[in-house]
This record gives C-alpha cells, sequence and structure tokens, in this order.
C-alpha cells in the first residue's frame, strides 16, 4: 500500500520521472495507464484533483522523444476524453436533479453523495455551464476541477445526448490534440528540458487562471452592486 501511495504521490511530483520509469518496468502498459487517468478525470465527477493539461504535454514530449507513438496515444486519450465525459453525462442525468434540489440539511449528517460530491465545484460549473451554454462543454476542457463537472451538469441540465455528444466529441479532439500538440512540438527544446518542471507548474498555473480571473471579476461585480445600492438612497 505504501508503495501504491508513492507511486500516486510521484504522478504529481515528477511526471516525466514517473512515467519514464513506468514505461521502462511495464513497457506498453503505460497506455492502458494513461487511458485510465484521463477517463477517471473526465468521468468520475470525484476525481477533478487527477493531473490534466500537464500530463498530456508530458505525453507529448515523451512521445516527442519515442517512448510512445503520438498517433496511438493521442487517438486512445481522445476516446477516454469522449467515454469520460459520456459517463459523467448520464450520471448526471441520474442522480444530478437530486443533487440539486435537494438542500443539505444542517441538522443531519451529510450522506456519502454529499460528501463525495463538491457541492461549490457543482455551483461554480453550473454557473459555467449556465454562462456559455453547450460551447460550455467544450471550454471546460481546458479549465481544471470545471472540466469533471461541466458533464455532469450537462446530464443534470437535461441536455439533450446528441446534442451534448458534438460538443463532447469536438472538445475531446481539440483539448488532446492541443496539448498533446504543444509537448510534442515544445517539450524536448533544450531549455524547457531543463525546466521541464517549472514548464509544468506554468501549464497548471495558465490552466487555473480563467477560474481566478471568473472569480475576481465576480467579486468586484457583487461590490459595485453592493456600493451601488448604499449609494442609492443617497442620491
Amino acid at each position: 500500500m505504501q508503495d501504491l501511495i508513492s507511486s500516486f504521490l510521484a504522478l504529481f511530483r515528477d511526471l516525466p520521472g514517473f512515467l519514464d520509469g513506468f514505461i521502462h518496468e511495464h513497457g506498453l502498459w503505460v497506455y492502458a495507464l494513461l487511458f485510465a487517468i484521463i477517463f477517471a478525470e473526465t468521468g468520475l465527477v470525484v476525481m477533478p484533483f487527477l493531473p490534466g493539461d500537464s500530463l498530456l504535454f508530458t505525453v507529448g514530449a515523451l512521445a516527442a522523444r519515442g517512448s510512445m507513438n503520438v498517433w496511438v496515444i493521442s487517438s486512445l486519450l481522445i476516446v477516454a476524453a469522449v467515454l469520460g465525459d459520456a459517463v459523467n453525462y448520464h450520471v448526471g442525468k441520474f442522480i444530478g436533479p437530486r443533487v440539486f434540489s435537494r438542500a443539505v440539511d444542517a441538522s443531519r449528517p451529510p450522506t456519502l453523495l454529499e460528501r463525495m460530491l463538491n457541492r461549490k465545484h457543482l455551483d461554480r460549473a453550473h454557473e459555467f455551464f449556465e454562462r456559455y451554454g453547450g460551447k460550455a462543454v467544450i471550454l471546460a476542457r481546458f479549465v481544471p476541477i470545471v472540466r469533471t463537472f461541466v458533464p455532469f451538469v450537462a446530464g443534470a441540465g437535461s441536455m439533450t445526448y446528441s446534442r451534448f455528444v458534438l460538443y463532447n466529441i469536438t472538445g475531446a479532439i481539440a483539448w488532446i490534440g492541443i496539448c498533446v500538440g504543444a509537448g510534442w512540438f515544445f517539450g524536448n527544446i533544450p531549455w524547457v528540458k531543463r525546466n521541464f518542471e517549472a514548464v509544468v507548474v506554468a501549464i497548471i498555473v495558465v490552466s487555473v487562471l480563467p477560474i481566478v480571473v471568473e472569480l475576481v471579476r465576480e467579486r468586484l461585480k457583487r461590490r459595485s452592486v453592493a456600493a451601488a445600492v448604499v449609494v442609492k438612497p443617497l442620491e
């Protein structure tokens, strides 16, 4: 168990080292591992913490070195992302309405479902979906945490599945193609190789930036509304 936990932490601490070691020890099983990670991040609403963009960038860089076939791994990861969102959508359609309609009663202990689902993340994803409509399914692919919850919200909001499939496939191709492609073209530049950890951190920061900007905008908007309410009676 300790070895398993150490390996899992290494996935976040040193992605290139972890994947290089896994390829050396297990060979082609790395394709199954990466498929499972992307499927879990997009398909299991309780797994938003798994690496997404940084993992895909690393995959592209390793593929450029010859460790993996870039076309095979890209195709597999697109399938994983599409299937993950599809599963998430159907889970949201099945249990979503109950999650959103049932207020949490402070007088009773939370249910297992309420403990597993982060209500703040769900609400944020719901606002994201309401703001961008169906395009949110595509845009959310590039926003950590939000990408895990938006398919769930789409299912809970009764978005027609035929419409969801179109956005789902388009978003998966764009996300995998851009992130893996960036790793393929830039991951083995000498400066990037020397500062790979810093680059991965920068990718994570850039990925999270839209959420931070949105939160700041929302806070400023609330302050301006509150100020207007205070000033209006004085006019």
